[in-house]
């Protein structure tokens, strides 16, 4: 093979493997890192370079088996009230402002006033917030719906608006509604089964609760 292209696949190969580690998404890492490292052992094999190509393909045998771990593992959802316990909740907020002002202006949102607020837990650990106010009397908007970045794997949203359906009906709910111009929270919204439509005469995603 020509030297330029193996020197070509050794690059993408360390390129990929660079990428990698920006995820901050383990299940993203691993799949990543996975294709990097193949591709980083081929190019070893090609080389002749036999420490280089078995070491990359035992991270390949390692980002396979955490990966299927991964998918079978079951995980605990639950959500919990945020009742007084407003020390962490600021605490919370202020970790994590820079992230959630590239969606929305946290500072136009009155916590202490609105009508449902939450707490995501994943496997026992506080991974995200859920804040609501009443819309009208069978419908909520959502002025605050955010994962913290490790667990942004649409889990959370999945388990909110599917399995935590009883939880709002229970309350009088049967409608979720969201404005916004973010391009990547109407792609998340969409993935959610959020539908674009119009509330008096405003542009809006909404989600009705079955």
């Amino acid at each position: 093979m020509d030297p330029m292209v193996l020197d070509w696949i050794g690059y993408i190969a360390s390129l990929i493997v660079l990428i990698s580690l920006l995820m901050s998404s383990i299940k993203k890492l691993r799949w990543i890192n996975l294709g990097g490292a193949l591709l980083f052992g081929i190019y070893g094999f090609l080389i002749g370079s036999l420490p280089t190509g078995f070491m990359n393909l035992g991270i390949v045998i390692i980002d396979i088996y955490f990966l299927v771990r991964m998918y079978k593992s079951k995980e605990f959802f639950r959500v919990l009230p945020i009742e007084s316990d407003t020390e962490y909740l600021n605490y919370f907020l202020d970790f994590y402002k820079k992230d959630i002002g590239t969606r929305l202006d946290i500072s136009k949102i009155d916590f202490e006033k609105a009508t449902v607020k939450l707490y995501l837990l994943r496997n026992m650990n506080p991974a995200g917030i859920f804040i609501c106010n009443e819309f009208d009397k069978k419908t909520l908007e959502i002025t605050l719906d955010y994962v913290i970045p490790m667990f942004r794997d649409f889990k959370l949203g999945q388990f909110i608006f599917g399995g935590q359906k009883l939880y709002f009906l229970g309350k009088g709910y049967n409608r979720f509604v969201v404005f916004t111009k973010n391009l990547s929270h109407i792609k998340y919204l969409k993935k959610m089964g959020f539908v674009e439509t119009k509330v008096k005469t405003k542009l809006c995603y909404v989600k009705n609760i079955k």
